[in-house]
C-alpha cells in the first residue's frame, strides 16, 4: 500500500471538508493525517484552541483502519506576514511529522498539502511525490497576513508539486502558471449521503415545532457570507423560517440575526444525521458576498444541495453555481433575493428536482477522486 502524509488546514473533527472526503476514499493507502497547527496566541482568544494546546502530545487517533490523525503542535504567529518565520515554524512541524512516519514505517510517502506555508517544509521531508491540492484564494482571507507573501509560497509550493489540483476556474488559471501539471477538479458531494434527504424521514424535535417554509443553510458561518440578504429574509418574511446547522466561526457576528424569531440556529450536526434536517427544508441557500474570496470558491455545501433534489437559492458567486443555473434560482441582490427565495418556496416540478439529482450524482466524491487517481496514475505518483 501507499503512504500518504496529508498536512491539512482543517482538523479532522467535527466537520468534514474536502479534505476528509478526499482522504477517506484513498482507500489503498496508509494515510498520516496531520490537523493544520495554531498560534501560540490562539489560546488567548479562543477557547477551543485552549482544549487543543497539549493535544498535540498526545498519541495519534485511528479514525479508520487505514488512517491515522495527529496535532501539530502551537507554532509562532504571522507566518502569513514574515517569510522568516514560517521556514523556522516549518523546520519545527517537519521534526514532528518525521517522528511520526518513522513510528508508522513511513519512509517514502506521497507528500498530499493544503497550505501554501507547506513550501517550506517540502524539501525537509522525505517522499515519494508531492501533491498540492488548492482549495481557495487563500490570499483573499485578510486578517494577519501578507497576501505577497501568501502568493509567493503558493508559487514555490505549486513549482515543485509533482502535481497540482485546483478546484475552482480561477486558482486553476493562477496554477497552471507555475506548473503545467494541473487538474480542475471542483468540490463533491457525499451523493450517498445527501441524496437521502429526498425522501421523507422522520423530523427531528428541533424541527418538528416549525410551522412554514424552512429555508436551510448549511456549512461554517465564515465571515464571507451574504448575511445581507438572509437579514433581508427574515425581516420580510416573518412566516418563512432559517434553520442555520452550523456554527459562527471566531470573528463573525450573527448577533442580528440570533434577535430574529425566523432564524434558527442549531449547531454542527454529524453528517450521518443531516439528510433528517434536509429532508425537513423546502428551500437550501447558498450565500457569498462578492469577493477575490467567494469568486474562487468551489461550495461544497452547493453540491449537498443537489444532491437532496431541493431548489437552491444562491449568490452568483461562487461562480461555479453558474454552470446549473437553469435548475437553481440565482439572486443578484437583496431585495431579489426574496423574490427568488419565494418563487422557490413555491416550485412544483418533478423534472428540476430529477435534475438537480442527477447533478448531484454526477459530482459526488467517487466520481471527483476517481479523477483524481487517473492524473495521479498518470504520473507514476499513486
Amino acid at each position: 500500500m501507499q503512504d500518504v502524509v496529508c498536512l491539512s488546514t482543517s482538523n479532522w473533527h467535527p466537520f468534514p471538508t474536502r479534505k476528509q472526503n478526499v482522504m477517506k476514499r484513498l482507500n489503498d493507502a496508509n494515510i498520516i493525517y496531520f490537523d493544520p497547527p495554531f498560534t501560540i496566541l490562539a489560546p488567548l482568544k479562543d477557547k477551543k484552541a485552549r482544549e487543543r494546546f497539549f493535544k498535540f502530545r498526545k498519541d495519534g487517533e485511528r479514525v479508520r483502519d487505514n488512517i491515522v490523525v495527529y496535532a501539530l503542535p502551537p507554532v509562532l504567529p504571522f507566518f502569513n506576514r514574515y517569510r522568516v518565520i514560517n521556514k523556522i515554524n516549518q523546520r519545527f512541524l517537519a521534526r514532528f511529522v518525521k517522528k511520526r512516519m518513522k513510528k508508522h514505517g513511513v519512509k517514502d510517502p506521497v507528500l498530499w498539502c493544503y497550505s501554501p506555508t507547506s513550501c517550506d517544509i517540502i524539501d525537509k521531508i522525505p517522499k515519494k511525490g508531492l501533491v498540492y491540492d488548492c482549495v481557495d484564494r487563500h490570499s483573499a482571507y485578510g486578517g494577519m497576513m501578507d497576501p505577497k507573501t501568501v502568493d509567493r509560497m503558493e508559487e514555490d509550493l505549486a513549482k515543485n508539486a509533482d502535481m497540482v489540483f485546483a478546484t475552482a476556474e480561477g486558482l486553476f488559471e493562477t496554477l497552471r502558471g507555475y506548473n503545467e501539471n494541473v487538474s480542475l477538479i471542483p468540490n463533491g458531494a457525499a451523493f450517498e449521503i445527501f441524496s437521502k434527504a429526498a425522501e421523507k424521514l422522520d423530523v427531528p424535535d428541533e424541527l418538528s415545532g416549525i410551522s412554514g417554509k424552512i429555508f436551510g443553510f448549511v456549512g461554517m458561518l465564515q465571515g464571507c457570507i451574504d448575511y445581507d440578504s438572509i437579514r433581508a429574509l427574515l425581516e420580510a418574511r416573518p412566516d418563512y423560517h432559517v434553520v442555520f446547522i452550523g456554527r459562527a466561526l471566531p470573528g463573525v457576528d450573527i448577533s442580528e440575526m440570533e434577535k430574529f424569531k425566523n432564524a434558527h440556529f442549531l449547531g454542527l450536526k454529524p453528517q450521518e444525521e443531516l439528510p433528517l434536517y434536509m429532508s425537513r427544508f423546502d428551500v437550501c441557500l447558498n450565500v457569498f458576498k462578492s469577493g477575490a474570496l467567494s469568486k474562487d470558491v468551489s461550495p461544497l455545501k452547493f453540491y449537498e444541495y443537489l444532491a437532496t433534489g431541493k431548489p437552491v437559492v444562491t449568490t452568483p458567486e461562487p461562480l461555479q453555481v453558474m454552470e446549473y443555473r437553469d435548475m437553481i434560482y440565482v439572486s443578484e441582490s437583496p431585495a431579489d433575493f426574496i423574490d427568488k427565495c419565494d418563487a422557490a418556496a413555491k416550485e412544483d416540478d418533478p423534472e428540476l428536482r430529477r435534475k438537480r439529482i442527477d447533478a448531484g450524482r454526477a459530482c459526488s466524491w467517487d466520481s471527483r477522486i476517481a479523477k483524481m487517481r487517473e492524473e495521479l496514475k498518470k504520473r507514476d505518483i499513486m
